[in-house]
């Protein structure tokens, strides 16, 4: 396994996030092949302990990590001209199972149609038929497989055990407004309110870390090191042969002798690809960079979700504002610590929807997540009443953004420009995003359990003043995606092929949320974790699995909004 001094593998993998995890499981059952998987920050078990690394493991603790930069890149952008020249906080996972490490384990597929448009955009292959049978195989639902999901895979999903009053009270306000109930949002019928998909398994978070990273670890054909920072992609000419790190401050090498595949994710992996000299030629010579590819897509396309939250005071006691009081979280804590279940088991996400902001639009434009709690700035800030809320965000937002490199030194954060709320329609989706939401919150269901409105608060009626709010208040929903866009060779933004190869470069891929072309109908975990599925496939040579003709459902009419 030596050339020289130098080892080298098969692969390697950049990045041990929900991607990189993935393929680190796949591309090393095969027996004969060899894989290294480079990973920036620590492990996710301290001492190889769920217990003493609670606050990944334990669903409720989920705000611990994305406020402290322990596990966490702890990203900001630059200040957002249309919302108030706030900077924003962009957390990303900096920790074995990356992001799902952080994340609020919702599972979200998307719309089957997001997939038909990708090949729309040039992404062939991955329309819904080739990419539902990649979601299937990832997945193991505790309700069993059927043609939607999948009931043996690597990543256990669950629905919420608490059953908690105002989940149904919410699902039956949705209802009261006109919204259908469906039973699997990520099934035939994404439309309508209903209990959400979780990745929490036995009360414990399900991360790509537990589900393919750790049960691969055994394997002698694949090695995982931790606090490895990859500053290079080393070239032959035009064909990457491996990559430079940094371990400990000390400078390291290793060689692939089939493939290196970039798993960095939506910032990472466009932020090496430029340090490396792929990426637009005048940005690269501009900080003395040597080009190896001119592409000028890669740190373009950059696309995320915004949302903001609708707060309603409560007027029973029965929000999660006692579990926030030091004994309640500690009688919380022990259960969890010893049994696993309660309160702690659960990121309380357990209810939500996906609905139409306008006739004509043709499946889900805007997506809701109901908490029966408060949070206030990423959960920085303990919540003061007994409230609950509801996150709202469109899903198809048209504001693209950019990122930039600041220097050519690695450690450096690169420039992040997301471009928010730039155009008129945005703006618009978001307004009907809060009216939409408060109209739920006045159906009869809420009737026993309705105070005052904490947020906007009964002071923001006007269009101009819901604008106002919409620009001081909304925030990301941590999606950052699109930035090595997967295209047709033909496409000047395209950043990898449909095999997720990077354009006139060999033995270099990308695999991550970064390729998406656009950005889908809902949380990105799922659909990042399906890619490397397929992604996978691909570089084995393994024919790709299809589902033809699977059913959608379709509105009755586009003529009404619901």
């Amino acid at each position: 396994q030596r050339k020289g001094k130098t080892p080298s593998y098969s692969y390697v993998i950049i990045g041990a996030g929900s991607a990189g995890c993935v393929l680190a499981n796949r591309l090393t059952e095969d027996a004969q092949e060899s894989a290294l998987l480079l990973e920036a920050g620590p492990k996710d078990r301290w001492l190889g302990s769920l217990r003493l690394s609670w606050k990944i493991h334990m669903p409720a603790a989920l705000t611990y990590n994305l406020c402290d930069d322990k596990y966490n890149w702890f990203y900001h952008t630059l200040p957002q001209a249309n919302m108030d020249n706030r900077v924003m906080y962009w957390p990303r996972g900096r920790v074995w199972g990356g992001s799902s490490s952080l994340n609020a384990m919702v599972y979200i597929r998307g719309h089957a149609e997001d997939y038909n448009r990708w090949q729309r955009e040039g992404a062939d292959g991955w329309d819904y038929d080739h990419c539902l049978p990649y979601f299937r195989k990832a997945q193991c639902h505790e309700l069993g497989e059927n043609r939607y999901r999948g009931g043996n895979g690597p990543l256990q999903v669950s629905r919420g055990k608490t059953n908690h009053p105002l989940h149904k009270a919410f699902i039956e306000a949705g209802r009261q407004a006109g919204y259908p109930f469906t039973d699997d949002m990520n099934g035939y019928q994404q439309e309508g309110v209903g209990w959400m998909d979780m990745t929490i398994y036995k009360g414990k978070r399900w991360s790509t870390a537990s589900a393919y990273l750790r049960p691969a670890l055994g394997r002698p054909n694949l090695k995982a090191e931790v606090r490895c920072v990859t500053t290079k992609i080393l070239f032959d000419g035009n064909r990457a042969v491996g990559v430079e790190y940094i371990q400990n401050g000390q400078k390291k090498k290793v060689f692939a002798e089939k493939e290196v595949i970039v798993s960095g994710g939506a910032i990472n992996s466009p932020q090496l690809l430029m340090l490396s000299g792929i990426g637009n030629a005048d940005d690269l010579k501009q900080l003395g960079i040597p080009v190896i590819q001119h592409l000028p897509g890669v740190g373009n396309n950059l696309q995320d979700h915004l949302e903001l939250y609708v707060q309603q005071q409560c007027t029973q006691p029965i929000t999660l504002y006692k579990a926030q009081k030091p004994f309640h979280m500690v009688k919380i804590g022990l259960e969890w610590l010893t049994m696993f279940t309660g309160y702690g088991a659960t990121a309380h996400l357990e209810s939500g929807g996906f609905i139409r902001s306008r006739p004509k639009v043709a499946h889900p434009d805007i997506q809701f997540h109901f908490l029966p709690s408060q949070v206030i700035d990423h959960g920085r800030v303990a919540s003061k009443i007994e409230a609950y809320q509801v996150h709202v965000g469109p899903m198809r937002s048209t504001s693209t953004g950019w990122l930039k490199l600041k220097s050519t030194n690695p450690l450096d954060h690169p420039i992040i420009q997301p471009n928010y709320l730039t155009t008129d329609i945005d703006v618009w989706e978001f307004r009907q995003c809060v009216k939409l939401s408060r109209e739920i919150f006045a159906q009869k269901a809420f009737d026993p359990f309705r105070g005052p409105e904490a947020l906007p608060g009964p002071q923001v009626q006007s269009d101009a003043d819901i604008d106002a709010f919409v620009r001081q208040k909304a925030d990301t929903a941590y999606h950052p995606s699109c930035t090595c866009k997967m295209g047709s060779p033909s496409d000047p933004m395209a950043v990898v092929d449909s095999n997720a190869r990077v354009l006139g470069l060999e033995k270099l891929r990308v695999i991550d949320a970064s390729i998406m072309p656009s950005i889908v109908s809902g949380n990105l975990n799922a659909p990042t974790i399906m890619m490397a599925e397929k992604a996978a496939d691909i570089i084995r040579g393994r024919p790709a699995l299809v589902d033809s003709g699977v059913p959608v459902y379709q509105p009755p009419t586009l003529d009404t909004q619901r």
